[in-house]
């Protein structure tokens, strides 16, 4: 990134700052919402997948723990409670790991301009489901596999394969341990990721991590205060307006492209 423009710079540390709310309010997100945005700042997913990758790492181990502790603090006299569902994440991953490797390697061999154009068709994709208030749902074992290795695939490819995989553990997670639950299997997914990126000698733009992770932070704490309002209600509103302008964004993308 040492060759953009100021204003290119300001631009990449607001989508941050939203990639961080965005996180932290939903619980996914933060990859499939800000890409698009990233892209038409500056057309190489390589350049920005680690960044958002080690962001991921520091906030959702964070965030785990910090569920863990809070848990642990109001259920002091049951010792076997935990944040997080770890018979259904060892499940999981069993199914996605093949995929997300097979993801991993695509995302490593096809050039950036194939890789942008598929990640803006899948977000365009997402955001259809946004628009019409009927995101990913899943209620058939089968769907289920079918749904988490499609997920795991996309994850290994461009890290956006969270709806996917939402759709399956929303209806098979308890609700209080969902979101922790998820970020520890986005830490472990973003782990083979980071490490096929340093196996491979992609830069990971480990200079632009003292700028970017202030700003993710920022959008971090915004995100918590937003996370407890949706606890408990519901937002079709936000969701709607966020895939006019996802398929708005993915559109002028996939048209500019060199």
């Amino acid at each position: 990134m040492a060759d953009l423009l100021w204003y290119q710079y300001a631009l990449i540390g607001l989508i941050f700052v939203w990639s961080g709310f965005v996180r932290t309010g939903l619980g996914f997100g933060g990859a499939v919402l800000a890409l698009p945005f990233l892209l038409l700042v500056h057309n190489d997913p390589l350049v920005f997948l680690p960044l958002i990758a080690v962001h991921l790492m520091i906030f959702s181990s964070w965030i785990a723990w910090r569920g863990h502790r809070q848990i642990k603090r109001e259920h002091p006299e049951q010792a076997g409670i935990s944040n997080i569902d770890w018979p259904y994440l060892r499940h999981t991953m069993k199914i996605m790991i093949v995929p997300k490797l097979i993801g991993v390697i695509g995302l490593l061999t096809l050039p950036a301009r194939v890789m942008t154009v598929i990640i803006f068709c899948i977000v365009i994709a997402y955001a259809i489901g946004y628009l019409l208030n009927r995101p990913f749902r899943s209620k058939n074992r089968y769907v289920d596999a079918g749904l988490l290795m499609l997920g795991g695939y996309v994850s290994g490819t461009s890290l956006i394969g969270a709806p996917l995989i939402v759709a399956v553990y929303a209806a098979h997670v308890p609700k209080h341990q969902l979101r922790d639950t998820l970020f520890v299997l986005w830490f472990i997914l973003v782990v083979i990721k980071m490490v096929s990126f340093i196996i491979v000698g992609v830069d990971l733009q480990l200079i632009h991590h003292l700028w970017l992770l202030p700003c993710a932070f920022v959008g971090h704490l915004i995100g918590e205060r937003f996370h407890q309002r949706i606890v408990s209600a519901e937002t079709p509103l936000f969701f709607r307006v966020l895939g006019v302008v996802l398929i708005a964004v993915s559109v002028v993308g996939l048209l500019w492209q060199p």
